[in-house]
C-alpha cells in the first residue's frame, strides 16, 4: 500500500492541485489549508509561488515549514503528503510565474492567464520546501 520512494516522487512530480497546510499561529484556529499549484522534480525541492502580502505567505514565513498533499481517484485512489522546512523565499521571476502556469494550463489558457490574471496579483514570492517527511498510499494495492 505505501508507495516506494521512486513512486511517490514521480507522483508528486505530476501536475496535481496541491492542498497546502501551514500552522495558523493561533491556539483557537486550525492550520490554514488552501489549494495551490506547485512545482517538483524527483529528488529536488518542492516550490510554490504566492503573493508576498498574502496571509498564506506570512504564515509560511513565521512557521518556516508547511505540508502539501496531492491525490487522485482514477485509476485507483492514490495520495502523497510531504512536509518539510522552507529553504528559501525569494521574489518570483517571470520565468517561474510562467513555468507554473504552463504546468497547469493549456497554451491558450496560459497566454490568457499571463495577459489578464497575472497582472492583477501583487508582487510574488517563490518559496522552496525541502521534503523531510512523506506519507503515501495506493489504495489499489488492496485489491
Amino acid at each position: 500500500m505505501p508507495l516506494s520512494t521512486e513512486e511517490r516522487e514521480a507522483f508528486l512530480a505530476e501536475p496535481h492541485i496541491g492542498a497546502l497546510s501551514v500552522a495558523s499561529g493561533a491556539a483557537d484556529r486550525a492550520p490554514l489549508t488552501v489549494p495551490i499549484w506547485y512545482g517538483y522534480e524527483p529528488g529536488g525541492d518542492l516550490w510554490i509561488t504566492t503573493e508576498r502580502d498574502s496571509r498564506k505567505y506570512r504564515l509560511i514565513a513565521a512557521a518556516g515549514r508547511f505540508s502539501l498533499m496531492v491525490d487522485r481517484v482514477e485509476p485507483t485512489v492514490r495520495y502523497v503528503s510531504v512536509e518539510g522546512e522552507v529553504v528559501s523565499a525569494e521574489p518570483s521571476t517571470d520565468e517561474e510565474l510562467h513555468a507554473i502556469a504552463r504546468r497547469y494550463l493549456p497554451p491558450e489558457a496560459a497566454a490568457a492567464y499571463f495577459e489578464k490574471v497575472l497582472p492583477t496579483f501583487g508582487p510574488s514570492v517563490t518559496v522552496r520546501l525541502r521534503p523531510r517527511r512523506w506519507l503515501s498510499a495506493d489504495m489499489g494495492a488492496l485489491v
